[in-house]
Order: structure tokens, then sequence, then C-alpha cells
């Protein structure tokens, strides 16, 4: 019978530790659309940009601009928008990429 060493067990042991960390990162990031009370759904600024192929600072400016509906939480100043409102929103300019269901 063969044993493993120590020092290449912890090395094994930390690769798992990093892979299921990286795992749960990528299904938090998969998991950042919020079911909203209404049964639409929640987009942060994350969601948005990487859905539209923009930059976090083009969502700002469309929000300055009020071309985009958001919501904001005060506490942290965070923006959120409804898929449904940008779908009208990109109803208007012809595209059709949202899916809220």
């Amino acid at each position: 019978m063969s044993y493993i060493d120590n020092e290449i067990l912890e090395r094994l042991i930390g690769t798992m530790i990093e892979g299921f960390a990286r795992i749960e990162k990528k299904l938090d990031q998969m998991n950042r659309l919020k079911e909203c009370m209404n049964g639409d759904r929640l987009l942060d600024n994350v969601d948005l940009a990487e859905l539209l192929g923009v930059s976090q600072r083009t969502l700002a400016r469309y929000r300055q601009e009020g071309k985009i509906k958001y919501y904001s939480v005060e506490k942290n100043g965070k923006s959120f928008y409804l898929a449904s409102e940008i779908q009208s929103f990109l109803l208007q300019r012809g595209k059709n990429i949202v899916n809220n269901k």
C-alpha cells in the first residue's frame, strides 16, 4: 500500500479548494438575476453591461441622460434595472435580446 506525502496531499486539497472557490464565484455571477415581486427579473450594472455589451460608464451615461429607467438602493447607491423595462428600451431601438421569462 502506498501513502501520499503530506505536502502533496495539502497541495491537492488546496487546489481543490481553489477550484471550488472558482465554481462558487461563477455560480454567484450566474445567479445575479434576481426574482422581483412581480415575477420580473432584476439586473445589476454588471449584468446589464455584459448583456448590452457596453461599459458600466456607458450605463451611467444612459441613466444620466434618462435613456434607461433604473432603481437605486439608498444605502449603497447600487443601481438595478427591471428586465422588462430594458426589453422595452431595446425594442425602441430595434433590438430584442432580453428574455425575462
